[in-house]
């Protein structure tokens, strides 16, 4: 099998601490993740607890604990419970504005393209995707979905990461297979619907 150069996974990820969990290069983070999102997981689903309740039962309980150490520190003349500044900063809220507009306007962009611009193409690919999405909420629920994600998140990008070249051949194959027939369903098909844009030009 020939060779070929390797891509960065971790730098993919961000090369950050996120990297580091999601490739089991922080053994700590990953099962902790792990085991944590599998214990919720079986909280809501298999246990039937409830989420309002549970997010109610752990703020009482995270409140009562600092309430109680306050009070004994200033009985016993120990040290505060060692709270952060608990506030977003302004920097922050502007990277989070800017982010969900550029994800916005590609979005409003999308919509633009179909209802006005008549592109036939994107209009199918956004059926296909939408009804894809609805098919497997019929199977899952959103937690399970959720949970089912981080399953694979912490599984793929590590399997890539040891087997980048075999995969890549695969993904490669596939991938030719895929262009084959979207190629065949172009030419039959989209090819012969005309769109109103091409009705005004025949017009014209």
């Amino acid at each position: 099998m020939r060779e070929t150069r390797r891509f960065s996974v971790h730098l993919a990820l961000g090369g950050g601490p996120v990297a580091d969990v999601l490739l089991w290069k922080k053994w700590c983070g990953s099962v902790s993740l792990l085991v944590g999102s599998t214990a919720l997981w079986f909280l809501f689903e298999r246990a039937g607890y409830n989420l309002l309740s549970f997010i109610s039962n752990v703020l009482l309980l995270l409140v009562a604990i600092l309430f109680f150490w306050a009070k004994s520190a200033s009985l016993l003349n120990r040290p505060l419970p060692p709270l952060p500044n608990l506030e977003l900063s302004e920097e922050i809220a502007i990277k989070t504005a800017d982010e969900m507009r550029v994800w916005v306007n590609y979005a409003l962009s999308i919509a633009h393209d179909i209802a006005i611009g008549g592109n036939l193409r994107l209009f199918i690919q956004v059926t296909l995707g939408s009804w894809f999405i609805s098919c497997i909420g019929g199977f899952f629920n959103l937690l399970t979905l959720l949970y089912i994600g981080i399953l694979l998140s912490l599984s793929l990008p590590l399997l890539y990461d040891k087997y980048q070249n075999q995969i890549d051949d695969k993904l490669t194959v596939a991938h030719n297979i895929v262009q084959t027939q979207y190629r065949k369903i172009d030419y039959m098909v989209l090819r012969k619907i005309s769109t109103p844009s091409d009705e005004d030009k025949k017009i014209q």
